[in-house]
C-alpha cells in the first residue's frame, strides 16, 4: 500500500494545511506567520514538546514513542519560500506580492505535520521522534544557523533525515543515492577596477568592461582546464554590473556568480584559481581587482548504511520498481547537508509528478507542490520511524 490508512483519512486536512501555506509565503528568517501556523497545528495533534526560536523563527517538536528506549531520529522540513512572484494563477496563489513557495516547502513542512499527526495518535514506536522544521534554506543557510545555536545538543538524535520533492520524478516514486548526492553552494564577487573616461576617447581609460569580458572567458577555464576531467565544477557568472550612460566608460564594474562542486578540495581548488586568474588578466590591462569569494553550503553526501534505510522503507511502502537508489547525482545545493556534517542520515527525494501535474520544475513562478503527493511524504515518515525504532515484541 503506498500510503498508510490512517493519513490517507486526513489527505484532506494536509491539503487545506499546505495551501493555507502556500498562500502566505515568507522568505528567510522572516517565516513569522509560517512559524505560527506550524506552532499551532502542532499543538493541536497534541505533540510532546513543542520548541521555539531556534535559528529566530525554527520549531523543533519531540514525540515520545510507548516504551523506554532512548533512542532518537530527527526528521527535517524547511519552510521558507522564495522571492518570486507566482503565476499559477491557483485559487490558493500567492497572496504576498513578489514572494512565492517555488520549491515546495510548504508541502515539505506539511507532509511532516501529517506524519507528526499519525505518530502522535499511534505511538506505535519505541523511542523519540524528532521533527526540525527549518527557516531559511534557500540562499540564508538556517540549517547551519540552528546546528550552529546547539540543534544536536539540545536535541540528541542517532540519525537525521530530509526530504525533497522532485518535478519530474512520476508521483507514488522515490530516489535516493549513497555518497556525494548535491553540490557545494559558494558565491563571489569580482570588482574590476579600472580608469573611467570618454567613451570617445577609450586609448585614454583602462576600460573595465574590457577586462569583465577577458575574465569572464578565463573562469570558463576553471572547469575546462583547471580541474580534473573526473571531477565536477560548474562556474556561472549570474550579474555583471557597471556603467551609468551611453558615452562614459565606467570606473568599475562588478561580477557576481556561483560555484558548484561534489569535493571541498575542488572548492579550494577553484577559489584559488579564480583569484589568480582574476588578478592576472587584470594586471594584463593594467587594472586591478579584488575579489570576494564565500563559502555557503558544504557537499551534500548520504551515508550509504542510511540511504538502505530509507531504501527499504520506501521499497516496502511504494513497491521496489518505484526506487532508484542510483540516481545521478544534482549540482543544486542544500543546507541540510550541515546536519548531515553533524549527524548520521540521508536526503531523500519524492516524485512530484510529471507534465502538467506537478512536473514544472522548482524556483519557476509557475511551480505548485502537488497535493497528491503528500500521504506519501507523509507515510514515508511515519513507517521510517517506525521501522528504526521499533517497539518490542
Amino acid at each position: 500500500m503506498p500510503v498508510l490508512n490512517r493519513i490517507a483519512e486526513f489527505h484532506e486536512e494536509m491539503t487545506r494545511w499546505r495551501r493555507e501555506m502556500h498562500a502566505h509565503p515568507e522568505t528567510a528568517f522572516e517565516e513569522v506567520w509560517t512559524s505560527d501556523f506550524i506552532a499551532a497545528r502542532l499543538a493541536e495533534i497534541g505533540v510532546d514538546r513543542i520548541e521555539r526560536g531556534i535559528a529566530r523563527t525554527g520549531i523543533v517538536a519531540t514525540i515520545k514513542g510507548q516504551g523506554s528506549s532512548e533512542r532518537s531520529i530527527g526528521l527535517r522540513a524547511d519552510f521558507d519560500a522564495l522571492d518570486i512572484t507566482e503565476t499559477t494563477g491557483k485559487e490558493w496563489a500567492s497572496t504576498i506580492p513578489g514572494k512565492m513557495h517555488a520549491c515546495g516547502h510548504d508541502g515539505h513542512t506539511t507532509m511532516l505535520l501529517g506524519a507528526a499527526k499519525y505518530l502522535a495518535e499511534t505511538r506505535n514506536f519505541d523511542g523519540t521522534a524528532v521533527l526540525i522544521f527549518q527557516p531559511a534554506e534557500e540562499n540564508e543557510g538556517g540549517g547551519r544557523v540552528m546546528v550552529e545555536e546547539g540543534l544536536f545538543e539540545r536535541f540528541p538524535v542517532d540519525a537525521v533525515y530530509g526530504m525533497h520533492n522532485r518535478p519530474g520524478l512520476a508521483l507514488g516514486k522515490m530516489c535516493m543515492r549513497a555518497g556525494p548526492a548535491m553540490a557545494g553552494f559558494d558565491i563571489f564577487e569580482i570588482t574590476i577596477h579600472g580608469y573611467g573616461g570618454h567613451a570617445a576617447r577609450p586609448h585614454t581609460t583602462i576600460d573595465p568592461v574590457v577586462v569583465q569580458a577577458h575574465i569572464v572567458q578565463a573562469l570558463q577555464t576553471i572547469a575546462s582546464r583547471h580541474t580534473d576531467p573526473l571531477d565536477s565544477v560548474v562556474v556561472s557568472i549570474t550579474q555583471v554590473h557597471g556603467g551609468d550612460t551611453w558615452n562614459v566608460i565606467p570606473e568599475k564594474v562588478v561580477l557576481r556568480g556561483t560555484v558548484r562542486a561534489f569535493r571541498t578540495e575542488v572548492q579550494d581548488r577553484t577559489e584559488a584559481t579564480m583569484s589568480r586568474l582574476c588578478r592576472n588578466v587584470a594586471a594584463a590591462f593594467d587594472a586591478s581587482v579584488d575579489v570576494r569569494y564565500e563559502r555557503r553550503y558544504p557537499p551534500l553526501s548520504n551515508h550509504a548504511e542510511h540511504v538502505e534505510k530509507c531504501a527499504a522503507v520506501a521499497c516496502d511502502l511504494l513497491g521496489a520498481e518505484n526506487v532508484d537508489t542510483d540516481p545521478a547525482p544534482v549540482m543544486g545545493s542544500e543546507d541540510f547537508a550541515f546536519m548531515l556534517n553533524e549527524r548520521p542520515g540521508a536526503y531523500v527525494n519524492l516524485g512530484n509528478g510529471t507534465g502538467q501535474d506537478g512536473g514544472v520544475m522548482v524556483h519557476n513562478p509557475g511551480y505548485d507542490f502537488n497535493d497528491a503527493a503528500l500521504p506519501h511524504g507523509a507515510s514515508f515518515w511515519a513507517r521510517l520511524i517506525e521501522t528504526l525504532m521499533p517497539r518490542a515484541a
